[in-house]
């Protein structure tokens, strides 16, 4: 029975022990996996949030914890809040001797970087810069001699300094220099004739060949797995006939699955294969809210070339879980949606590490004190000044960057409800604070308190963008409209605010404590979703506060937070 045949028959042997996709839902792109011994680790990217890097752990690939985040202090990482698209891209985690290895880009600093623990939840060193290894989605392999090679993606120059386009590269490094030990070698172009966007390279070793898993087409809607191989690191590499081995590019633009690719292979110890991968879910039409997740995938080897999702060649929503080691209690879940409701009282010492800020907060702005997060009124608007990004300049790390007074957590559901109490009166027309449900660059509505002629209240604010194309290209130019929405005379300084969404459809109440909800308003989230330029990022949701431009004493503070996914089955 091969294991094609193997996993049929557990398809049909366990028809209720299933996990479901995607098994890290929300804004959790570019997965990156190891394994050691039973236990199973991933790492993702995470833009300009800070901290950056989520790593989590899991036993049997399914249900993931958040043990910490790989760089979370600002010796490790420098974001800007200027774009939510900058910052850490297609982070590589790995395994060797004793050590975890993260590799990956920071567009917003020095390029490409290692950091190493021998903890995976930390703590993790400061990076080390790695100026040899240019270009983007660098990855790392160890060989069986214990040698250290480094792939990733670059433009390519012919001899007579042109461009010879995009291309997967190959050198050996030292790593303790942090420096390649020989020259670098272009080793595949992609499988399509002049392939658009290369990159994501990973290697593997399996029954005497060298494989080499890339994306092609970019990791919007025509994002695909191609796949090539060698019997020698350094090729010549051969790509596989049935190339793209996967892609959603080709099932239309209503299929509620897309942008499926940048995958990591790992083995289990029961020798199942299985591959973790990014991909969108479709919320109202071709709008992907949630930005880039985290999917699960088998994966079975025929005549030495690897078969993703055997039988049907395309991502599923449910898979029978894997054989893997059992948890101490025995139990094996079904779903790994178990935090679909979450309710932070702020009762610890510290955030949880699923807590995130826009840009590094190099200015202290909140403090947990007595059940209650406070955020102080720090100058810096939410709606940024947009610019572009040269990434030809040298890097621009300063510590004396504003910080935006902004705590959020990311959206996992496409349907939620997100509540809080906040304590806070403005005491002058240009102090805000309230909740916020952010999309990318510019794009967002903020449920806040406002101060105008003498008069307290509430208002629904919707900000868009409009741009030419992605800040890293030349001419990058932005045009913001924020609009109010509505608006409510509300004199009470302790308010209870909830914002719902039943897919776009986004819903703004208000009360006073154990009061009637009251209707605000309502928006189409379709708004705030940048099709235009790209679903690189997804929504978070949190809280802010901003005396918008100028100083202030103020502070809001919020007695808790509530977040509840509200889709079927969560």
């Amino acid at each position: 029975m091969n294991q094609h045949t193997i996993q049929q028959h557990q398809m049909e042997q366990r028809p209720t022990d299933l996990f479901h996709n995607p098994v890290i839902p929300g804004f959790y792109p570019d997965p990156s996996i190891c394994r050691v011994g039973d236990d199973y680790y991933l790492v993702c990217s995470s833009f300009s949030l800070f901290p950056g890097i989520p790593i989590f752990h899991s036993r049997d690939l399914v249900r993931w914890e958040q043990i910490g985040n790989v760089l979370d202090r600002p010796s490790q990482l420098h974001v800007t809040a200027d774009h939510l698209g900058a910052g850490i891209m297609a982070p590589t985690l790995r395994f060797h001797d004793g050590t975890f290895y993260v590799i990956g880009t920071n567009f917003s600093d020095r390029g490409n970087f290692i950091v190493t623990a021998e903890n995976p939840a930390g703590p993790w060193s400061d990076p080390m810069w790695l100026p040899d290894v240019t270009g983007i989605d660098p990855s790392l392999f160890f060989d069986a001699d214990g040698s250290c090679w480094v792939t990733g993606t670059w433009r390519e120059r012919k001899e007579d300094g042109t461009d010879a386009g995009q291309a997967i590269w190959l050198g050996r490094l030292d790593l303790a220099a942090g420096k390649l030990a020989g020259p670098r070698k272009t080793i595949w172009r992609g499988a399509m004739v002049d392939a658009w966007c290369p990159e994501a390279p990973h290697l593997y070793f399996r029954n005497g060949w060298y494989h080499l898993v890339i994306a092609e087409g970019g990791t919007e809607h025509f994002h695909a797995v191609t796949v090539a191989r060698s019997r020698m690191i350094d090729g010549v590499y051969e790509g596989y006939p049935g190339n793209p081995v996967l892609t959603h590019r080709n099932l239309g633009w209503d299929f509620p699955i897309c942008n499926v690719g940048h995958a990591d292979l790992v083995e289990t110890a029961r020798g199942e294969w299985f591959a973790v991968l990014l991909g969108s879910r479709l919320i109202g039409g071709y709008h992907k809210n949630l930005g880039r997740e985290t999917f699960l995938v088998p994966v079975s080897w025929e005549r030495d070339w690897p078969v993703f999702c055997p039988g049907t060649g395309k991502v599923e929503w449910t898979y029978p879980c894997p054989v893997v080691a059992a948890e101490p209690s025995g139990a094996r879940p079904v779903s790994p949606d178990d935090k679909a409701s979450v309710r932070d009282d702020f009762d610890a010492a510290a955030l949880d590490p699923s807590w995130v800020f826009f840009g590094t907060p190099y200015q202290p702005f909140h403090r947990l004190d007595d059940g209650k997060l406070a955020l102080k009124l720090l100058p810096r608007p939410l709606v940024q000044d947009l610019k572009g990004i040269d990434v030809t300049a040298p890097p621009r790390v300063d510590p004396n960057e504003p910080t935006l007074a902004f705590i959020g957590k990311r959206q996992c559901h496409t349907s939620f409800r997100m509540t809080t109490r906040m304590t806070f009166l403005p005491v002058t027309p240009w102090e805000t604070a309230g909740l916020v449900v952010m999309q990318a660059d510019n794009h967002q509505f903020r449920l806040e308190r406002w101060l105008e002629d003498g008069r307290h209240g509430l208002r629904l604010v919707c900000v868009t963008c409009r741009v030419n194309h992605p800040p890293h290209l030349p001419g990058y130019e932005s045009d913001t409209t924020e609009t109010t929405l509505a608006w409510a005379e509300v004199d009470d300084s302790t308010l209870e605010l909830e914002v719902t969404a039943t897919g776009q459809n986004h819903v703004f109440r208000y009360r006073v404590p154990d009061g009637e909800w009251n209707l605000l308003g309502a928006a189409d989230g379709r708004l705030i979703n940048p099709e235009s330029i790209g679903g690189m990022v997804g929504t978070v949701l949190g809280v802010h506060a901003s005396a918008n431009g100028h100083k202030s004493a103020n502070e809001a503070v919020f007695d808790w937070f509530g977040y509840e996914g509200m889709d079927a089955g969560a």
